[in-house]
């Protein structure tokens, strides 16, 4: 088995940390392929806990090597935190980590813009983490972004003036637009503080492409690991409530160079019911109530990046269809089935409809900036019995088989794993891989 992505199907924060590190036991290599250190995964094992920013959370599997592909955006200072904080805990990425020296950086400029934005967005605020990532991601498309390759020895007086020129436009919106003097930038200071983060980072840096192709070929198991979920995609999600990158399949092959042949099957990671962290569109949202409430305790439903609580509700299967067509999923991974362990019924979301009696069975594009539609539900019963720990399908209560079988016919995905608690041995595996 080549290529394997694993894929976020809601609005991220769906568990994908423990997915990938429990399934790079049968892989070789772990990719991460987009998004920056505004995502955080989660990975628990025995009585360790873990929340990675940048790194593939294949890192804890011994003699798994792992990536970090062209299509990520890469803080160096945060890099180089997380590897300094995971040594402290006993991780020792020693040579197993390889970072494409083609990813773009984000600078100190790039945070800067990113806070100022959203505060001057005020009422209309994205709800970024205002860690640089969209800003960047916009800098590396209009060609003016700064890559680790730029750092190389012999170029620093070319790359210095080169920066000197993106600062003159930076500073100049700094102060005309966004009235702010105190955020000013000076080029000669950035490029010694950025030369010692490459310094740390040269030893890790190759060109990616060529050793996950390599690897590849020669047959070994790619696990390709994606930041945020599907509907954050900037091209398929609620737009312009989304991310500034593609979170789908697809941008496996772009964010870390490989062909579309090369993978041969895509997971798609979505959680027993459904949250969202930040502003936008989310359908079947319990705004408020007792379920609402059991969903986020139990679920322990705060960021892992910014500790903003997540927004939770019902299962929306149209959401999950949706990621379904989008990134050609071949196998679902239900996580936190545990947390709905106290419910006497359980709902769905099967379909939409507007305020003029219209339903659709597919999400329409103008739902990211307008919003409006009400969820068509479905109930099916609860088990009303904790499950959680369970490791094998027959032991489940019937009625909790029912609801996973349920979400799969209407997912129109076979289901590979199930997730009964946060640790790495709370799973079970319903198929082969």
């Amino acid at each position: 088995m080549p290529g394997v992505v694993v894929v976020g199907s809601q609005w991220g924060d769906e568990g994908k940390g423990k997915v990938v590190d429990f399934l790079t036991e049968r892989a070789d290599v772990v990719a991460r392929y987009q998004g920056g250190n505004n995502a955080g995964h989660t990975v628990m094992f025995g009585d360790r806990k873990f929340v990675l920013h940048l790194l593939p959370s294949g890192i804890f599997r011994e003699n798994k090597r792992v990536v970090l592909g062209e299509g990520v955006v890469i803080d160096p200072e945060a890099l180089l935190e997380e590897l300094d904080a995971l040594s402290a805990q006993g991780v020792e990425v020693g040579d197993r980590l390889y970072i494409s020296d083609a990813a773009n950086l984000v600078m100190p400029y790039h945070k800067a813009f990113d806070k100022l934005r959203e505060q001057w967005r005020g009422a209309g605020k994205i709800g970024t983490t205002g860690r640089g990532i969209g800003p960047t991601y916009e800098d590396k498309n209009a060609r003016r972004g700064v890559r680790f390759c730029d750092f190389r020895p012999g170029y620093e007086a070319i790359f210095c003036a080169r920066l000197k020129e993106i600062l003159e436009e930076k500073n100049v919106l700094l102060r005309s637009h966004y009235r702010s003097d105190e955020a000013l930038f000076d080029a000669e200071e950035i490029c010694e503080r950025y030369a010692v983060f490459y310094e740390r980072v040269k030893p890790y840096l190759c060109d990616t492409s060529v050793l996950l192709n390599e690897a590849l070929d020669a047959g070994q198991t790619v696990l390709f690991e994606g930041a945020q979920g599907t509907m954050l995609d900037v091209d398929h999600g609620t737009y312009p409530y989304v991310t500034s990158s593609n979170t789908i399949s697809g941008g496996a092959c772009t964010g870390c160079g490989v062909g579309p042949t090369k993978i041969s099957r895509v997971i798609g990671i979505t959680k027993a019911y459904t949250t969202r962290v930040g502003e936008g569109p989310f359908p079947t949202e319990l705004k408020e109530g007792p379920v609402a409430a059991m969903l986020q305790d139990r679920g322990q439903e705060f960021g892992a990046t910014t500790g903003r609580p997540r927004r939770c509700g019902w299962f929306d299967a149209m959401v999950v269809r949706h990621a379904a067509r989008l990134n050609g999923l071949t196998d679902l991974a239900i996580m936190k089935v545990d947390v709905l362990d106290t419910l006497q019924t359980i709902r769905i979301c099967v379909g939409y409809r507007d305020q003029q009696g219209n339903q659709y069975d597919t999400i329409p594009h103008w739902l990211g900036n307008y919003g409006g539609l009400e969820p068509v539900y479905e109930e099916m019963p609860g088990w009303n019995e904790p499950i959680d720990g369970i490791t094998e399908l027959k032991k489940l209560p019937q009625a909790a088989r029912d609801y996973l079988q349920r979400l799969s016919e209407l997912v129109g995905v076979p289901t590979l794993l199930v997730s009964t608690g946060p640790r790495r041995e709370e799973t079970i595996m319903l198929g082969d891989f």
